[in-house]
C-alpha cells in the first residue's frame, strides 16, 4: 500500500479474539504498526515507547494498533507483561500483512528471510494512508516519538 490508499476493512483478531475492522474506527485516526515477533527486544522496544506516548497520541485524535504473525497467545502474553493497552492483531495467515505489504523479502545478519517489515501507517479518519514510517526509518526505542513528531508537522 501506499499514501492514499485505504486500509482494509477487515483487519483480524486481536489477542482477545475480538475482530477488529477498520470501520470500528470511523472518525478517528490510527497508528497501525507491524512488527516481526512478539518478545524480541526491539519489538518490545517499540511497543513500550508507543504505549509510552498512548496518551500523547489520544490527545492528537489517534488510537494504536498492532499486527504481527504471532499467534493470540503470544499477542495476549506480550501484551500482558509490558502493559500494552492497545489490540495486537495476531495475523497468522499473513493476510494483513501481505495486503499493507509489509510482508516480504528482508536481509538481518546476512541471510536472506521472507518475514514482517517492520512498518508504521498513519491513517487518517477515513481509513486513508496518510504517512508511511519504513523499515529504515523507524528507531524502536523513540518510535512513538518519532510518531508524535510527524503528526504535529
Amino acid at each position: 500500500m501506499v499514501v492514499g490508499d485505504r486500509i482494509p476493512e477487515i483487519l483480524g483478531k486481536d489477542q482477545n479474539g475480538n475482530e477488529i475492522k477498520s470501520s470500528d474506527y470511523r472518525g478517528k485516526k490510527l497508528v497501525l504498526y507491524s512488527y516481526p515477533k512478539a518478545n524480541t527486544s526491539g519489538c518490545t522496544a517499540e511497543a513500550c515507547s508507543l504505549q509510552e506516548h498512548k496518551a500523547q497520541l489520544a490527545a492528537e485524535g489517534y488510537e494504536i494498533i498492532g499486527v504481527s504473525k504471532d499467534r493470540a497467545e503470544l499477542q495476549k502474553k506480550f501484551a500482558d507483561a509490558n502493559g500494552l493497552e492497545f489490540p495486537l492483531i495476531a495475523d497468522t495467515e499473513t493476510t494483513l500483512l501481505q495486503e499493507l505489504g509489509c510482508w516480504g523479502e528482508k536481509v538481518a545478519c546476512g541471510r536472506r528471510t521472507i518475514g514482517t517489515l517492520r512498518t508504521t501507517y498513519l491513517v487518517n479518519e477515513d481509513g486513508i494512508i496518510e504517512k508511511i514510517f519504513t523499515p529504515k526509518e523507524i528507531k524502536t526505542k523513540i518510535h512513538g516519538q518519532q510518531v508524535l513528531e510527524a503528526i504535529r508537522k
